[in-house]
Order: structure tokens, then C-alpha cells, then sequence
């Protein structure tokens, strides 16, 4: 028993003199790049340059960044025995603090590279929710991190600590084994788990009355989605001149911004700005973060904001395609989803050399995607006044409009049209009031059947 606790003692010595030797900034970005895998649909150095600018993004010092082969995922550790070791020579030769695999490790894969390394390793989407934490500011944003790292280590409470040894239950020596403390862990974990998706029920509430009340004001809403580093935030500042954060930096936008603005016809809408997507996103974050996108559900017109300027321009537009339909939206409609508009703002070409820019310019005006791509440079501005066009083409399609003719004593008609429509015009005409109003399909069939019901009966 002795030599037991004392292995455990120089054990624990062992790892906190692991976790103080070296310091925790000092970061190896590792991606298994698997034969006919991800690492082949996407381009290779891009996404070693994603990983790396997603540990920059929380000030890591990245010391080492490369891509390993892998012919097929280990169980004990995903990547093969080779890579293990030389990649243990790197770690201790550079005095790595953190290794990141930029893929998914299963618990037991992340304790046995740990040990391999002796170091701290994270996966990707331990990562992300390292992140999502640094960036997050609103307390809705908080509660939502808070979630999805809950629900992230909830899978990963693993026998490797002595403190989860099973506590004994009862009095004395009569009690038999008790909780063991993985069990009160996961129990506490749930109960807080619940208690945060009590309080986020509470903001999509909130968000649902909000959204009720610019319905009510007959104020559309046009949700801003892409790739994170798309360049969102920029075109969001541009549209509406507010000053949102927008840094060179992945994931730089996290808790979303709303703005009202005048599109060119003088009729105002909704713009949102929202949490940047990525590829690989974890499912539980998406879940975490659905009172959010709730935004990108419930508005009228998507914009996804591309970087056609980014050599993985096209896998990213899949990659956001993906999440878009994850969360039950796509422009074909289907079983469980809603259907949503959605045209593509091509952002960044002033990146582009300009031969490319003006095939873009081509392609966009008489290709198939004539209607739907709109070529854009939100730091510049170029672009940008047709892209306000197409928002303003496309929110107009879902309205018809139409004369009117009220008689004035009908005062709740009129009062009905000013609540549920866009009254453009109105001129009173004897004992009518003549009104030029523009209503979406669902409140034109109302005032048809409400028409019928006010018309008076000759006898």
C-alpha cells in the first residue's frame, strides 16, 4: 500500500514539475492528414495556416506547426508510433508547453499523448472552446461557452487522478463504497448543465419578443454568416457604420451585434453580425450556440460573407453550407428546415490580382450565379452599393404591393394595414382612404379574407 501511494506521490510530482518546467504560451501545432480524409479535400498548408491562427488567436507562441501523414488513426494515440516519437524529440528540444492536434481526440488518445509527450495536450475543439472563453463578453456569450465546455468535459472525466478514488458511504467502517468522485463530478456537472440551458431558455425568449417586435415594425433581418476571418465584421461596419471589432484573427467576432440601416430605397432593415463558422465545427458548440443563431434562423435574407480571395474559398463555402444545415436552414427547404434566401457577398477582392478580379466581375454578371454572387470589398467599398441593391431586391420580393381603398369609418382596417404592412402612400378621397401598402404573402391573404368580412351588404 505504501509503495502504492508513494509511486502515486512521485507520479504527481512528475506531472506538476511537467506542467511548471515549461511555459504554457509555447505551443506545437500538429495536423493528421489522413489518406482520403479531410487533410486531402482541404488544401494542406491552409489548413496548417487555420490551426496555427487559431492558437495565435489566444496569444499562443507557436513554436513548431506541421502536417503528419497518417495512414489510418491509431487507437491509443491517432497518430502511428513514429510520429509519436520523433514528435517527442521536437517537444522536449523546443520546450513545448501545449500541443494542439488539430482533429478530434477521444479522451483516452489525449491522457496517452500526454504521457507520451509530457505535456499538456489539447484537440481542436478543445481549442475552439478555449477560444470561444477569451472572446466571449455578454453574459449570454458566457453562459453559452459555459455550456458547450461543460458538455465537452463531461465525456472526458477519466480515471487518471487518485482524487477520483470512490469515497466510502455510511459511518465508520460499516458504510460500503460510496459515490466515486467521477460520479459526483459528472453529477455536478449535469446540474449545472441544466441550470444553463434553464437561463439560456430565458434569452431565446427574450430574442423571440424582439424579433416579434421588428416583425411588428415591419423590419426585416439580414443575418451576415461565413467562415470565420471572412471579413464580416468589416462588411458589417461598412453597411452599417458601427465600429464592431474586426481584426485580421479568427474567431475576433464572438457575441452578435444587430444594427439597423437604410437600404438605397430609403426602407430601413435589420443587419446581424454573428459568431464566424468553421470547418470541423463541433456539434455540441453548435447546439451551445443555438440561441444565438437563432438570428440566422428567424431572418428574412442570409448573406454569406465568402473570402473568395482564400485558396480553401470553395471547401469553405461547403464547410458553412454544412452548419447552415445543421441548424435547419437551407435554401430547398426539407424535412425539419426552413427556407431562407441566401446570396453570396465574394469579399476580399481587393486581395486578388487584378486579371482575376475582373474574370470575378465577369463571371458574376453573366454567369449562372449572376443573381446570387455579388463581387465586394469591404474595406474599400467596392461592390458594396450592388450588393445594398440585391438585399433590397430580394427583401422586396417577399412583399406585393398593392391600392387600397378603406372607407375612413373602417378605423381598425386601416389601423390593421399600418401594423401588418408597409404603407408607402395614402390619400383620403371623400369617405375613403386611398393607400398604397406592401404586404408579405401571409398578410395579403388576411386582408382578402378581413376585405370580405368589412364589405358592406347591399340589399
Amino acid at each position: 500500500m505504501d509503495e502504492v501511494q508513494g509511486k502515486e506521490h512521485h507520479d504527481g510530482q512528475r506531472r506538476k514539475a511537467v506542467d511548471t518546467a515549461r511555459p504554457a504560451t509555447v505551443a506545437a501545432v500538429v495536423c493528421p492528414v489522413a489518406s482520403g480524409g479531410r487533410g486531402e479535400e482541404r488544401d494542406r498548408e491552409a489548413r496548417v495556416a487555420e490551426a496555427v491562427g487559431l492558437a495565435r488567436a489566444i496569444d499562443l507562441d507557436v513554436r513548431l506547426a506541421e502536417a503528419v501523414p497518417l495512414r489510418r488513426r491509431t487507437p491509443a494515440t491517432l497518430l502511428g508510433k513514429g510520429a509519436v516519437e520523433r514528435l517527442q524529440e521536437a517537444v522536449e528540444s523546443e520546450s513545448i508547453g501545449l500541443v494542439i492536434v488539430d482533429d478530434r481526440l477521444t479522451p483516452v488518445q489525449q491522457r496517452n499523448l500526454e504521457k507520451a509527450w509530457q505535456t499538456k495536450v489539447i484537440d481542436r475543439t478543445g481549442l475552439i472552446l478555449e477560444i470561444f472563453g477569451a472572446r466571449a463578453r455578454t453574459h449570454e456569450g458566457r453562459l453559452q461557452v459555459e455550456l458547450a465546455a461543460l458538455d465537452y468535459q463531461r465525456g472526458r472525466l477519466v480515471r487518471s487522478w487518485t482524487h477520483l478514488e470512490r469515497q466510502r458511504g455510511g459511518f465508520g467502517f460499516l458504510g460500503g463504497p460510496g459515490e466515486s468522485q467521477i460520479e459526483i463530478d459528472r453529477r455536478l456537472i449535469g446540474e449545472r448543465i441544466v441550470r444553463i440551458k434553464r437561463d439560456l431558455e430565458g434569452v431565446r425568449r427574450t430574442r423571440s419578443v424582439n424579433r416579434a417586435g421588428r416583425r411588428k415594425a415591419r423590419l426585416p433581418t439580414v443575418a451576415l454568416v461565413g467562415y470565420t476571418n471572412a471579413g464580416k465584421s468589416t462588411l458589417f461596419n461598412r453597411l452599417s457604420g458601427a465600429e464592431v471589432m474586426a481584426k485580421d484573427l479568427l474567431f475576433a467576432t464572438l457575441d452578435p451585434t444587430m444594427r439597423a440601416i437604410k437600404l438605397p430605397n430609403g426602407l430601413g432593415c435589420v443587419i446581424s453580425d454573428t459568431v464566424g463558422f468553421v470547418s470541423d465545427l463541433p456539434t455540441h458548440l453548435v447546439a451551445a450556440f443555438r440561441a444565438t443563431l437563432e438570428e440566422v434562423i428567424e431572418a428574412d435574407l442570409i448573406v454569406h460573407v465568402r473570402d473568395i480571395s482564400h485558396p480553401d474559398s470553395e471547401r469553405q463555402r461547403l464547410d458553412v453550407e454544412a452548419v447552415l444545415r445543421e441548424l435547419g436552414v437551407s435554401e430547398e427547404g426539407g424535412i425539419g428546415s426552413a427556407v431562407r434566401p441566401l446570396i453570396e457577398a465574394l469579399n476580399k477582392i481587393d486581395a486578388l490580382p487584378e486579371e482575376a478580379r475582373e474574370a470575378l466581375r465577369v463571371r458574376c454578371a453573366t454567369g449562372a450565379e449572376r443573381a446570387r454572387q455579388y463581387p465586394v470589398s469591404a474595406v474599400s467599398g467596392e461592390g458594396v452599393d450592388a450588393l445594398l441593391e440585391a438585399v433590397e431586391d430580394y427583401l422586396g420580393r417577399a412583399s406585393e404591393t398593392r391600392e387600397v381603398a378603406v372607407p375612413l369609418s373602417d378605423g381598425a382596417t386601416i389601423a390593421w394595414l399600418y401594423r401588418h404592412g408597409e404603407v408607402r402612400s395614402r390619400h383620403d378621397d371623400g369617405e375613403l382612404a386611398r393607400l398604397t401598402v406592401a404586404l408579405d404573402p401571409a398578410a395579403a391573404a388576411q386582408l382578402e379574407r378581413r376585405l370580405v368580412e368589412h364589405r358592406p351588404v347591399k340589399h
